[in-house]
């Protein structure tokens, strides 16, 4: 399995600039077109304008309509950078570069939906990807953010809750942020250490393992001192997407996850998260 660390100087990042009012926050879309249209419609409906909207990455990933998925978000305009998954396909790699340990049964599915991601992309989808950065930096508040996937060095780094503050720590330095807004691990949460914090809003593809076929996401609010950070749940036609992953090319696991909310397997995660399992989240 490929391992990215960064060359740091050769790195895209694109400052937004300042930020103000309501910020939507969410990872993994998976391919997930149902979930994706459930969080536009939050968005609508709580004023937020698509480029106040920041994906984490990984917008292509285990669900059935890739293809109809990037297209649905680019057409919104909303804001993403790169995840591992977009890094892979742009430079038309044979694996997703999820970092899983070889033969480990998220690596051996992997083998299925990568491929079928893959086979399914137009060149239009492939030339939006390539448009992407690797970090997004922004103001808000007196507050400096950088998004970034897995960490600022290694997109494809799994940090959790758990995860020592000492690994957090050295990408708030290496960025000069006070917040960092991360993906790829799948679960959220929020880890303040004196004045800096981490948030991993969720993913909205996939369930967080807690139960509940529902997804996480957040959105950051500056209208009250200091910056608020919500967390949030997110309903979508979960049995839909469910019945479109069984179509015998895709994981029949994962399309079980979709409505079950419990994670096939747990090999990523570290003990503490492991024993959080089908426990409702405390957000």
């Amino acid at each position: 399995m490929s391992t990215f660390v960064e060359n740091v100087m050769d790195k895209n990042i694109i400052d937004i600039g300042k930020l103000s009012g309501k910020v939507l926050l969410f990872g993994g879309v998976y391919s997930n077109l149902q979930a994706l249209e459930a969080l536009i419609a939050v968005a609508e409906s709580e004023g937020i304008p698509p480029e106040n909207c920041i994906c984490t990455g990984d917008i292509i990933g285990y669900c059935a309509q890739p293809e109809e998925t990037i297209q649905t978000f680019k057409n919104w305009n909303a804001r993403s950078i790169v995840g591992n998954v977009e890094i892979q396909l742009r430079d038309d790699e044979d694996d997703c570069g999820c970092d899983f340990r070889e033969g480990s049964r998220c690596d051996g599915f992997s083998q299925q939906w990568y491929p079928y991601a893959k086979s399914k992309l137009s060149k239009d989808s492939l030339d939006y990807l390539d448009t992407l950065p690797d970090h997004i930096q922004f103001t808000m508040g007196n507050q400096k953010v950088t998004v970034v996937h897995g960490s600022y060095f290694n997109v494809s780094e799994f940090i959790f809750k758990s995860t020592p503050w000492a690994t957090k720590q050295s990408n708030f330095e290496a960025t000069e942020s006070d917040i960092i807004i991360a993906g790829h691990c799948g679960l959220p949460f929020e880890h303040k250490n004196s004045d800096k914090l981490w948030i991993n809003p969720g993913v909205i593809g996939m369930p967080a393992n807690d139960g509940k076929p529902n997804v996480w996401f957040a959105i950051l609010d500056d209208s009250e001192k200091p910056l608020q950070i919500n967390f949030r749940k997110l309903d979508y036609n979960h049995t839909l997407t469910n019945k479109l992953m069984l179509n015998r090319l895709l994981p029949e696991s994962y399309a079980k996850t979709i409505v079950s909310g419990l994670w096939d397997n747990m090999e990523i995660l570290p003990e503490a998260e492991k024993q959080q399992q089908g426990k409702p989240l405390e957000l």
